[in-house]
């Protein structure tokens, strides 16, 4: 029987549903990711002109369009349509309704699996068996979370702002960002992982809009009132230029696909 008291698996916690109401928000205010980390991604796999990248869970089209800046060929798989009207178009990306357990991609297709703040949401072993099936026999992928750098001081006092009024279900997940599932999966090997920082300045409005993007803080009522003072209090403190930054620790992982099975 399953204990109601500790945090559900993600991918019961309506994935395919969450953002609908928020993708507007997620397209304007999410960080984007260090050019460092996308040439740690690419690094071996070619000519990224030649590339053709499934981004799994693409949201908004923030990775996908940085994929297609480098010339890849971009299939974004997202299924939810909000967020897929919300994604500003490139002439190298094509959103696909589909998810990361079906993607609806044919066999040994892409070169390049990327989940950028997705994975999570996944059922991991459906969706690496997913990924395996579609990569070509050399081809990889790679995990990315924007994870906050709690080592930054005004970074930490926002994140617990945000976690006083957070979801638990979701906010207390231990392996949100962890490639432990890619590093222990027999259709992967050759893991490994990196973590540069890179930095998001932001207005009030960035800053509130960005807070609103996120599942687990709620939008609206006594808890959203709260968490909106709180922060406006905080900004106005480290406010510098009419900005604040956060700074943020990329979680990248990264895996080849098993050459035998």
């Amino acid at each position: 029987m399953t204990n109601p008291s500790l945090p559900q698996p993600l991918h019961t916690q309506n994935p395919l549903d969450r953002f609908s109401n928020r993708a507007q928000d997620y397209a304007k205010y999410r960080p984007s990711y260090p050019s460092e980390a996308i040439d740690l991604i690419v690094q071996g796999l070619g000519e990224p002109s030649r590339l053709v990248v499934a981004d799994v869970g693409a949201g908004t089209g923030i990775s996908a369009r940085l994929m297609a800046d480098r010339g890849a060929t971009v299939w974004a798989i997202e299924p939810n349509a909000a967020m897929r009207a919300a994604a500003a178009p490139h002439a190298l990306v094509v959103f696909r309704d589909g998810t990361a357990e079906q993607t609806g991609l044919p066999n040994q297709s892409v070169d390049l699996v990327l989940c950028c703040q997705s994975f999570h949401w996944f059922n991991k072993p459906v969706a690496l068996a997913e990924f395996h099936r579609i990569l070509k026999p050399h081809g990889r992928v790679a995990l990315m979370w924007n994870d906050r750098n709690l080592d930054d001081p005004f970074t930490q006092q926002y994140s617990t702002i945000v976690g006083k009024v957070a979801d638990r279900q979701i906010f207390d997940q231990a392996d949100r960002k962890s490639g432990a599932a890619l590093e222990q999966s027999r259709w992967f090997t050759n893991f490994r992982a990196h973590t540069p920082l890179h930095t998001h300045r932001l207005t009030w409005e960035e800053l509130i809009g960005l807070v609103r993007s996120s599942s687990y803080v709620p939008k609206s009522g006594e808890l959203y009132e709260q968490l909106r003072i709180a922060l406006q209090e905080l900004y106005q403190r480290w406010a510098d230029a009419d900005r604040v930054q956060l700074s943020y620790r990329v979680n990248l992982y990264l895996a080849d696909r098993h050459p035998i099975l």
